[in-house]
């Protein structure tokens, strides 16, 4: 059985300790082990490695001795509870060794959990598990987190779930960071607000975040729409750095203004004018978008236009002014309109 999208990650939350097997695939080892990990703690709890109710095997081990995996399925524990038996860094070669273990495999035996890399629609593992009645195959890729996803992670660091400008602050730094990366920073940020009674802000979530020196002009975008003027200086030194100049920054800007101003400007409302952007804009970047234009509204929208256009004649004119300076000043106007 195959299973994709919401029910995938039902199922890694609460697999069926009935199933025979489950292999997770992918080409992200970290995604992978990130979702391994949720499924065994699931069908064994905290301490079923301690009560050595779980059992490692590498592939290249069992590749050697085939029955390793025999023995760990049928083996009966001292302590009670469900039992599993992980084979790590699987490939299709390894196939032909599970499948007689598999085709035995009976009620009270332990539960297989296999780990692979990618693996094509025509693979042979795949194959293995997804034709198996009582088998379950899921692929992990590379799409961003979701807003459910997110919401799990909240929910296991211990943080409430915060106010809509800090989760769209949380999936544009999922979305930038490794899955491994971004579960530690919200780790962090439960740490840091443990005691703490205030709702969380955008400035603790980015308190904790990995601080990286590439930046681009989205990110300085998304610190303007957001309202956080003070963090605009640090991030502009690291895009200037990068060789990123004003006038491509005032270009990008207007871009993204412009769209916004699409969106806010529809007589159906945001919801229909974001349905018309072209190319057409999804997921976490399309709920974004959503937000930023509900916030800033078409009047305000306009007045940014207008001191963006303001900026970019400057920036073309023969003016000795500092180029830098005028769009930091620009910006710093813009973000500070977020808060009237």
């Amino acid at each position: 059985m195959k299973l994709t999208g919401t029910a995938a990650n039902s199922y890694f939350r609460k697999p069926d300790p009935s199933h025979m097997g489950l292999l997770i695939f992918g080409a992200d080892p970290m995604r992978v082990a990130a979702k391994r990990q949720e499924a065994i703690a699931a069908l064994v709890g905290p301490q079923g490695e301690e009560e050595m109710r779980l059992t490692r095997i590498n592939a290249a081990d069992l590749r050697k001795d085939p029955a390793l995996l025999d023995d760990a399925i049928k083996a009966q524990g001292f302590f009670p509870g469900h039992r599993v038996a992980f084979v790590e860094d699987a490939t299709d070669g390894l196939a032909k060794t599970l499948t007689p273990t598999l085709s035995d495999w009976q009620a009270g035996d332990a539960q297989v959990v296999v780990t692979a890399g990618q693996l094509t629609a025509k693979s042979a593992l795949r194959k293995l598990f997804e034709g198996h009645p009582n088998a379950v195959a899921i692929g992990i890729y590379d799409d961003p987190p979701s807003i459910a996803d997110i919401e799990q992670a909240l929910a296991r660091a211990g943080l409430p779930q915060p106010d809509r400008d800090v989760m769209d602050a949380l999936l544009s730094l999922a979305s930038s960071l490794e899955p491994g990366d971004f579960r530690q920073t919200l780790e962090k940020v439960g740490l840091y607000m443990q005691g703490e009674t205030a709702p969380l802000t955008i400035a603790d979530v980015m308190a904790n975040a990995p601080q990286s020196a590439e930046v681009d002009v989205d990110d300085v975008l998304d610190v303007v729409t957001f309202g956080q003027a003070e963090q605009l200086g640090p991030v502009l030194r690291n895009l200037y750095a990068q060789g990123v100049i004003p006038v491509t920054l005032c270009i990008g800007a207007m871009r993204h203004f412009r769209r916004l101003h699409v969106v806010a400007s529809d007589p159906g409302g945001v919801g229909a004018g974001i349905g018309k952007l072209r190319p057409p804009v999804f997921g976490p970047r399309r709920n974004k978008i959503e937000r930023q234009a509900g916030q800033w509204g078409r009047d305000r929208l306009e007045r940014a236009l207008t001191a963006l256009t303001d900026v970019d004649l400057q920036l073309r004119s023969a003016s000795t002014a500092p180029q830098s300076a005028l769009m930091e000043r620009t910006l710093i106007r813009l973000a500070m309109m977020t808060r009237r």
